[in-house]
Order: C-alpha cells, then structure tokens, then sequence
C-alpha cells in the first residue's frame, strides 16, 4: 500500500467513526414531545403473578410480551429487602426504547441463563456472548419451566442466532458473575 491509499483508508475510517458516533448519539437522545415513558422501567422476573414476568403500578400488572431486545448495558446485584426478608437480585439494564431493569434472584434460573450465556475461560463447547455482540442489540426471552411451574428460564438470542451456554450447579457462580459484569462493562466502555 503506497502512501496515497494510506491517507484515503485513515480518512475513510474517519469518516466512519464520525457517522458511528453520531449514530450512538441519536441512539442515545431522550424522546421528545408527550409520551407515557418517563424514567426506567423495573420488571420483575419471576411468576409469582401468573405470567412469566410484571410490573408494578401500585398492583402487579403482567407483561403480555415474551421478550425484551435492547442492548445490555449493565448486570449488577444489590441486597434488597423483599417480604421483609433480605434477599439478593441480579439487575439487568436493558436499553431499549426506553431503560428496562429486570430484577431476577441472584441464584434463580433466569439469572444463571443470562450470566452463563457471558464469556467464560472454565466452560469449553459453549457458544457464549462475545463483547463484540454485546455492540447489537440481544433479546431476552423468559421460558417456563416444563416440569415446575414455579421455575423460569431465558433464552439469550443475538440477531436469530440462540446463544446456547449450559451450566449446571458445580459451575462457580461468583467466578461466572465477576466475568459476566467485567464483559459487559468493557463492552459498554468501548462502545462509548
């Protein structure tokens, strides 16, 4: 490659970090005019209420979507207090066309669904989330339990393409969640 063609692909490349940083900042622009879709949107995984995941509005309201698709933008766990119980959850950002936060048990299996479809160094033959498909949007889809109507399950699909990542309980979960929150940070860092 001669000089020449150098200086044209830099400036090609230029040209297109430019448009991919306008395109994130229209992304990122809050709607504008009147709509119902003020703040975030806290939805509850689990199905206590008859459906596979709700919202509160003063009364549990079911969700009749099956699925969330939206860009990850941050797995965390906070201790809260439920049935004045103290518990863990597992708080899944979600940017869509608004901010979802799903709340799931730290150890329930919707939780492992999502954190094992993450990058993993321990699991071999697994098809895990790469930080580079964390840039589109995933889709999150909440499965009953086939035996247990009490157990809820996702599917984590990018594109059409089901991520499949098994697990089972000898898998260290502290190790699994630590990857699962730095592989979504560094996505998140890097995309901005």
């Amino acid at each position: 490659m001669n000089s020449q063609e150098n200086a044209e692909l830099l400036a090609a490349l230029m040209r297109q970090e430019e448009l991919l940083k306008q395109l994130v900042a229209s992304i990122n622009k809050p709607k504008l005019g009147l709509h119902s879709e003020a703040g975030s949107c806290k939805i509850y995984c689990n199905r206590q209420h008859g459906g596979l995941w709700y919202k509160l509005n003063g009364e549990p309201s079911d969700i009749p979507q099956t699925a969330l698709t939206g860009y990850l933008k941050e797995l965390r766990f906070e201790n809260t207090e439920r049935r004045k119980k103290e518990s863990c959850k597992l708080l899944i950002t979600v940017q869509a066309d608004r901010t979802y936060i799903l709340e799931s048990g730290y150890d329930t299996h919707l939780s492992k669904c999502i954190l094992a479809a993450m990058p993993a160094a321990t699991r071999s033959g697994n098809a895990t989330l790469t930080p580079e498909q964390l840039y589109s949007p995933i889709t999150l889809q909440p499965q009953p339990g086939t035996t247990d109507e009490s157990v809820l399950f996702c599917r984590v699909w990018v594109g059409s393409e089901l991520v499949m990542a098994s697990y089972n309980e000898q898998v260290d979960w502290r190790e699994i969640s630590k990857q699962a929150m730095s592989v979504t940070k560094a996505a998140n860092e890097m995309a901005f």
